[in-house]
């Protein structure tokens, strides 16, 4: 049986709360990367996950608050809302 890889959690993961809507970001590489992922999910267990990775969590937490201010957060989790590109 193969052994499920270990994941390193960011600090940074948390839940962040914007014009009513809440998620939770979260930043996790494999233990044996050094690139980090950034994913968001909803609280229906919906979730954009970013196709480049990061070199740092704190890049991907960057990016995310960009991605908030520059389309909205309702937009950036609403796959019926239209292209996004991440």
């Amino acid at each position: 049986m193969d052994e499920e890889p270990e994941l390193v959690v960011s600090r940074l993961s948390k839940e962040f709360t914007r014009d009513g809507i809440t998620v939770s970001v979260e930043i996790y590489r494999l233990a044996e990367q050094s690139e980090w992922t950034l994913e968001v999910v909803t609280a229906d267990k919906d979730s954009v996950i970013w196709d480049d990775p990061f070199e740092t969590d704190q890049a991907a937490y960057d990016e995310f608050l960009k991605a908030v201010e520059e389309e909205g957060l309702a937009a950036l989790i609403d796959p019926e809302g239209g292209e996004t590109l991440h």
